[in-house]
């Protein structure tokens, strides 16, 4: 059984440009809160990836590793919402842990999201300073959602 424990937040400033970059490119099969399926490609490599429902912050996670040309044509073809293009920085948390940052782009752009996963969700993170608000739990900074209801499209409300 694998399980995700995962705590995300709003980013305020731009510190965590020093970490990593890489381009990621994903897409939703199924968008059911249930269990998410999504395809991406990042670094050449793609992956489909099965989520069951956020408890808290846990849920199931499966990830399997598959041809490239594969999800291209999943993306191309499945994936009818918007598809989430964003620009992953990986820095260290401590304790072997890592904070990854996303920075979206497309209808997306402007939207930044650091999340860092834990062994346990009691687990005691030390947080950086261009941290911003906890998001943890709040649907519409899920990706899935993201890419039916896009940054862009926010109003200003939604967007605190």
């Amino acid at each position: 059984m694998a399980k995700e424990i995962e705590r995300k937040f709003l980013v305020t400033g731009t510190d965590y440009r020093s970490g990593q970059r890489t381009l990621f490119k994903q897409g939703y099969l199924s968008i059911d809160p249930a269990h998410t399926i999504r395809v991406r490609i990042s670094d050449k490599k793609a992956f489909l990836t099965i989520k069951g429902m956020t408890k808290g912050v846990e849920r199931m996670e499966y990830e399997y590793q598959i041809p490239v040309t594969d999800a291209e044509e999943m993306l191309q073809n499945l994936c009818k919402q918007t598809i989430i293009e964003k620009y992953r920085y990986v820095l260290p948390a401590g304790n072997g842990l890592k904070w990854e940052v996303d920075e979206f782009l497309g209808a997306n752009a402007g939207l930044v999201v650091a999340e860092i996963e834990l062994r346990h969700s009691d687990e005691q993170v030390s947080l950086p300073q261009w941290l911003g608000r906890e998001v943890s739990g709040e649907e519409r900074f899920y990706n899935s959602n993201l890419s039916q209801h896009p940054f862009c499209e926010w109003d200003e409300k939604e967007r605190r």
